[in-house]
């Protein structure tokens, strides 16, 4: 990539968790990073592989914090989801386990949620699963409804330490089945290219910034993006090392982009 090339103007797609909050609060600088992309109009999609919120509830939460991003601006592993299924097999029919942020995306793509017969099963993520759902789920599996999977997380944060999450539920249906799912949120990076789609952007002029090699970064790689890679989450640098594959670069935060937005990479 050539510095001419670098000053066309970015996309930037970026991870929530980790990038720009942790849980309910705010990373020093997050605002004025968002503030300074959008007063500069620079298109940006905050990316989560969540899928218990909608894009609505996300934006609300969000603003708690201090963060003002528009519902258009945030895309969800729930989102790709269905947008995955509308190409996939349109006004399908499904099982879900999960929250109201993956039945609302299918929903509002026409698909039908059953029980009897579905074409597919859809594991999300909950803070309540159920024994009796995920049972449901193993038999319609065994029937020949198809595994899919919004993301392969196998924790999720809270206050007092790791939750399960949808890649430890799947790992159990897995087992009782012996049906692997698809999984369709980072690392995959269909879900950078159903980001990028949605807002008409191209990737090679897209940034990805995350704060995990395992999934923001090689997803982001594999999307033909370039990558920052923020130690104000999961990864440290000493953790870069382990891995064969390299971010662009590695910055503190993004309060480390303030004033660079144009050009991260000078």
């Amino acid at each position: 990539m050539t510095t001419d090339e670098r000053n066309t103007g970015w996309t930037y797609l970026m991870d929530m968790d980790g990038v720009l909050v942790h849980e309910d609060h705010l990373i020093p600088g997050a605002d004025e990073f968002l503030t300074e992309l959008q007063a500069a109009g620079t298109p940006f999609v905050v990316l989560t592989n969540n899928s218990i919120r909608t894009p609505r509830d996300l934006r609300a939460r969000l603003a708690q914090t201090g963060l003002d991003i528009p519902e258009e601006a945030i895309w969800t592993s729930a989102l790709a989801t269905a947008t995955f299924l509308r190409t996939q097999r349109p006004n399908g029919s499904a099982y879900v386990v999960g929250e109201s942020g993956l039945t609302t995306a299918l929903h509002d793509i026409g698909y039908v949620l059953t029980d009897r017969d579905p074409d597919y099963v859809v594991l999300g993520e909950t803070r309540t699963y159920s024994f009796e759902a995920i049972t449901t789920a193993i038999r319609l599996i065994e029937r020949g409804a198809r595994f899919l999977a919004t993301n392969p997380d196998a924790t999720g944060p809270s206050r007092e330490g790791s939750l399960p999450a949808t890649g430890s539920v799947a790992a159990l249906i897995t087992r009782a089945t012996g049906r692997e799912p698809y999984y369709v949120g980072k690392p995959n990076p269909l879900m950078m290219r159903s980001a990028l789609r949605a807002i008409g952007a191209h990737s090679e002029h897209t940034l990805m910034i995350g704060d995990r090699m395992d999934t923001d970064v090689v997803s982001g790689l594999e999307a033909g993006l370039q990558t920052i890679l923020v130690l104000t989450g999961i990864s440290t640098r000493e953790s870069v090392e382990m891995f064969p594959y390299r971010p662009t670069r590695v910055i503190e935060s993004v309060a480390d982009l303030v004033g660079r937005t144009a050009n991260p990479f000078e």
